[in-house]
C-alpha cells in the first residue's frame, strides 16, 4: 500500500510503499477511505512532540473492515468505521473506572518481540502513530480503536469525528457539561473549536462567543451556532466577553494549543466558571489559576479527546449529524489526495483553513 512517511521532523513527508501484516488477535484491517488534516500530526511532523521516526501520521479516519483477526466481536468485514486514537484495553483502573479515554496499557499494541503491524517495503521499519497511522490506504488496529456506525454516513464527513468533533464536541458534552441557557466561549475555530460551538448550540448553551483572528473562520462559526464572534488580537476584547455575559462566561473551551489563547480562556471567565483547555500547547508551557481566581471558585482543568466513550459517543454523533443537527459540511475546507499532504500540512500552518481532509480512491 501507499502511505505518508516522516522521516525527518520539519521535512516533507514522502509516499512510500509499506506493506501490513495480516491481522491478530483483536485486530481489525481496514480500508481507509478519508482522514482528516489535524494540527494534533503537524506536531509531530515539525518536531514540536517527540515521536520515534520514521512514522506515518494520521489518527482522523474512517473507512472500511477489510479482515478481521481471531477473537474479534465489535466489527465484521465490511462495516463502515471510525477509527479513535484513545485505543482502550477494557480492564484497566481508567477503564473499568468509565475513563476509558485515559487508558495507556501497551495491550492494545504489539509487542516488542512480535512481528510489526507495518514495516516499509524496502524491509526498513516505521513506527505506527497513536494506535492508528491513517494516512496510508490501510490500517491495522486494534479491535478498541475503532467502531461500527451507519453505513450510509458519508465516509469523509464521517471522518472527523475520530478526532475534531470527538473532542470538540465532547469538551461540550463531557468534560464541562454544559447545561442549557449557559454561556459559552471557545477560543479557536479550527475543526475542534468549530466542533464545540455546534455542540454548544446542540447542548441549549444561551451565548455562544468564538473568538479567532480569522474572518472567515468566525463567520463559519456563525454559521455552526455562535452568537457572538471576536477577533482575540483587538484591544479590549476579553472586557468585551465579560461585559456581554454580565460578568463572563460559565464556560471556556480553548481549542488551539497557544499560552495567550490559554490565558484568554480563564480571563473570560466569571465567578465560578470552568476554563477547558483543548490544544497541544508547548511542552514548556504552564496556565494557571490566580489566588483570587481561585478563591472566586474559577476552576481550570484539561480535556483529553473530549473525555469520550466513543464506542458510544461515536455512533450518536453519527446520529447527530444524519439528523441535520451536526454540520460537518461547513468544517471541510478542501479534500485532497495524499500525494498532496504536504500541501494540506502548509495549509494548516497558515492556519487560515477549518479542516482539510484526504480522500483516497475507491
Amino acid at each position: 500500500m501507499k502511505a505518508a512517511v516522516i522521516f525527518e521532523t520539519k521535512a516533507p513527508l514522502q509516499i512510500e510503499d509499506v506493506v501490513v501484516s495480516k491481522p491478530g488477535p483483536h485486530e481489525v484491517l481496514i480500508r481507509t477511505v478519508a482522514c482528516g488534516v489535524c494540527r494534533s500530526d503537524l506536531h509531530f511532523v515539525d518536531g514540536a512532540y517527540p515521536h520515534p521516526l520514521p512514522a506515518i501520521p494520521g489518527h482522523e479516519a474512517a473507512g472500511i473492515v477489510e479482515a478481521v483477526g481471531d477473537e474479534v466481536r465489535t466489527v465484521k468485514v465490511g462495516d463502515a468505521v471510525v477509527t479513535c486514537l484513545s485505543a482502550f484495553c477494557g480492564h484497566c483502573e481508567f477503564c473499568i473506572t468509565g475513563r476509558m479515554f485515559l487508558c495507556v496499557s501497551a495491550e492494545t499494541r504489539r509487542g516488542p518481540t512480535a512481528e510489526p503491524r507495518l514495516r516499509l517495503a524496502n524491509g526498513g521499519n516505521v513506527n505506527q502513530m497513536l494506535n492508528l497511522s491513517a494516512y496510508a490506504e490501510q490500517m491495522l488496529v486494534h479491535e478498541h480503536a475503532c467502531v461500527a456506525i451507519d453505513p450510509e454516513m458519508p465516509l469523509d464527513r464521517a471522518a472527523l469525528i475520530g478526532c475534531a468533533v470527538t473532542t470538540g464536541a465532547g469538551a461540550v458534552f463531557n468534560t464541562t457539561d454544559v447545561t442549557p441557557g449557559e454561556t459559552v466561549c471557545v477560543v479557536g475555530c479550527g475543526g475542534i473549536g468549530l466542533a464545540a460551538v455546534n455542540a454548544a448550540k446542540i447542548a441549549g448553551a444561551g451565548k455562544i462567543i468564538a473568538l479567532d483572528p480569522v474572518p472567515e473562520k468566525r463567520a463559519v462559526a456563525e454559521k455552526l451556532g455562535a452568537t457572538h464572534t471576536f477577533d482575540p488580537l483587538a484591544d479590549g476584547v476579553v472586557g468585551e466577553v465579560v461585559e456581554l455575559t454580565k460578568g463572563g462566561v460559565h464556560h471556556a473551551i480553548e481549542a488551539v494549543g497557544r499560552r495567550e489563547s490559554a490565558q484568554t480562556t480563564v480571563d473570560v471567565l466569571r465567578r465560578g466558571g470552568t476554563a477547558t483547555i483543548l490544544g497541544m500547547m508547548p511542552l514548556d508551557s504552564k496556565v494557571g489559576l490566580s489566588a483570587m481566581e481561585l478563591l472566586s471558585g474559577k476552576k481550570l482543568q484539561g480535556g483529553i479527546m473530549g473525555s469520550n466513550r466513543f464506542p458510544v459517543d461515536i455512533p450518536r454523533l453519527v446520529d447527530f449529524y444524519m439528523r441535520g443537527m451536526l454540520d460537518l459540511d461547513t468544517i471541510i475546507a478542501e479534500r485532497l489526495p495524499l500525494n498532496r499532504i504536504n500541501d494540506a500540512f502548509d495549509e494548516l500552518r497558515k492556519g487560515d483553513a477549518t479542516r482539510s481532509v484526504i480522500v483516497f480512491d475507491q
